[in-house]
């Protein structure tokens, strides 16, 4: 899998799911435990990464957030 970066975020979503998990009144610790009682395998430090642009998220991760916050994935990815 060939991976294209321009050097700045590592995703589009991050400022997205930070506004979403603000508007749920979550923290990061929060919305993690959340998404791991829904089966999904996202710690703080992941939702930190995302947030910050820091980490790459891959497809299904983000249909997983997508559906947490009851949003289309193509509203993260808009």
């Amino acid at each position: 899998m060939k991976i294209y970066w321009d050097g700045n975020a590592k995703n589009i979503i991050g400022p997205k799911i930070k506004k979403l998990r603000k508007a749920a009144n979550l923290t990061q610790e929060g919305l993690a435990v959340a998404l791991q009682l829904e089966g999904y395998a996202f710690t703080s430090l992941t939702i930190l990464r995302i947030e910050n642009g820091t980490r790459f998220v891959p497809d299904y991760e983000v249909k997983q957030l997508a559906r947490y916050f009851h949003v289309p994935y193509e509203e993260l990815l808009d």
